[in-house]
């Protein structure tokens, strides 16, 4: 195969059997507050002191700058997000209301700076092999792209129901899979080994989430489920990197140009899209939704 050796039929079952844990445990901690705030409060005070000083070691993997940023800024988004849906002074305040795009932008700058940084080098780390190449600097731009077209944050509304899901209804479809793309290509390139884990089933959770059981609330499932990851990397390292249970990587360098072509090809036509509607529209991308005439935005906007 182009991207995997497919052949490790445990490493298999898990990326399955993790894609479920993380569907299940979102949609456990997006209907309870208790458990919300058990798991991206509570857990991680008692981890960070008790915890992972002894199982984020040299040998585990997860040592690096990036690692530790994208744990927290995932938790700093859950609970920024938990403030937003669950104290009724905030879902009104425009300063409050920033806080989404603002963490969403930093989780993709801190990737597009790892993505880069990776450029020119070639070396064997616990999370595969890295090859460096043209690739880091296309998914790089890619990135960018995909961090200046966020938009209509202005919109969001917290849902009626028992949930009270923060609903972003101007994130359509084509802007979270120019984002899966984008940000799949990167786990590739830069986490090669266990890209299946963290870019296949990660993506795939959120991604689900957000199309197929509560749509327009895909920011928040995307923070949840990362938060999850990364807590369960940073508890439990060796799941990831026993040999017995990884998909291997080709680490072909053209599985890596393939897909960082098409996530900054993809990104770049979502930007040219945004331009049209924008010109087109007459919107003013710094005060109003961009995309209220497309039936994305119509039916989660409807239920605010």
């Amino acid at each position: 195969m182009l991207f995997y050796e497919w052949s490790n039929m445990a490493g298999n079952l898990l990326v399955v059997g993790f894609f479920l844990a993380l569907v299940v445990l979102n949609e456990l901690t997006r209907r309870s507050k208790i458990l919300g705030i058990g798991f991206f409060v509570v857990f991680p005070i008692i981890a960070t002191i008790f915890i992972w000083p002894h199982t984020v070691t040299a040998e585990s993997g997860v040592t690096s700058w990036f690692h530790w940023a994208k744990t927290y800024s995932a938790l700093a988004g859950c609970v920024g997000f938990m403030a937003i849906r669950y104290i009724p002074k905030l879902q009104k305040n425009k300063i409050a209301l920033c806080f989404p795009p603002l963490i969403l932008v930093i989780n993709i700058m801190e990737a597009v700076v790892r993505d880069f940084q990776c450029f020119g080098i070639n070396e064997v780390t616990e999370s595969g092999l890295i090859i460096g190449g043209t690739w880091n600097i296309l998914n790089g731009l890619a990135g960018i792209l995909n961090a200046v077209t966020v938009c209509g944050w202005m919109g969001i509304y917290i849902s009626k129901d028992k949930s009270q899901d923060m609903m972003w209804p101007d994130m359509c479809w084509f802007w979270i899979v120019a984002y899966d793309v984008w940000n799949y290509a990167y786990v590739y390139n830069t986490s090669s080994d266990r890209s299946t884990m963290c870019g296949i089933a990660l993506l795939a959770s959120c991604t689900f989430a957000g199309f197929v059981i509560k749509k327009g609330a895909w920011l928040q499932h995307r923070a949840h489920t990362l938060a999850l990851y990364m807590m369960c990397l940073f508890t439990f390292p060796s799941l990831f990197t026993t040999p017995e249970l990884m998909v291997y990587s080709t680490n072909s360098p053209v599985a890596h140009m393939l897909i960082s072509g098409l996530a900054l090809a993809i990104n770049a036509a979502v930007a040219v899209y945004q331009i049209y509607t924008i010109k087109k529209q007459r919107k003013n991308l710094f005060k109003e939704e961009l995309y209220t005439h497309l039936e994305c935005y119509k039916k989660v906007a409807e239920k605010a």
